[in-house]
């Protein structure tokens, strides 16, 4: 099994620095790692569920622990390349780029009539 694809999306947040989608033998891809700042440095939390008792189940995550140490590797050396590339997002989890809307051209005032004279009313005979 060899990881064929990792994109980073990076946060500027203090702990979360980045959502991570992997991809393996260009077949199965998984969303949602995320990079996290720890005390001892960076790691790669799997995605997770919150539960009801307000604990965290991996949803996926590797059995062995080679497989474990190979995902962590490409995931935190994808995540340095992409920092060095650009500046993290503060918004639209994921990584998202906003939809963009076409430049507005500024508002034109809608010509005036020249002003009506009131009209008269018909004498009552």
């Amino acid at each position: 099994m060899q990881i064929t694809e990792v994109r980073v999306y990076p946060r500027n947040e203090e702990k979360l620095k980045a959502f991570v989608t992997v991809t393996f033998d260009d077949s199965f891809v998984v969303r949602n790692l995320k990079v996290i700042q720890g005390q001892n440095g960076l790691f790669v939390a799997m995605p997770s569920r919150k539960m009801a008792d307000g604990s965290h189940k991996d949803i996926a995550h590797p059995i062995k622990n080679e497989v474990r140490k190979m995902i962590e590797e490409k995931v935190l050396a994808a995540y340095e390349e992409k920092i060095k590339e650009s500046p993290p997002r503060t918004q639209f989890g994921g990584g998202e780029e906003p939809a963009k809307e076409p430049a507005k051209e500024p508002a034109k005032e809608p010509a005036k009539e020249p002003a009506k004279e009131p009209a008269k009313e018909e004498e009552e005979k």
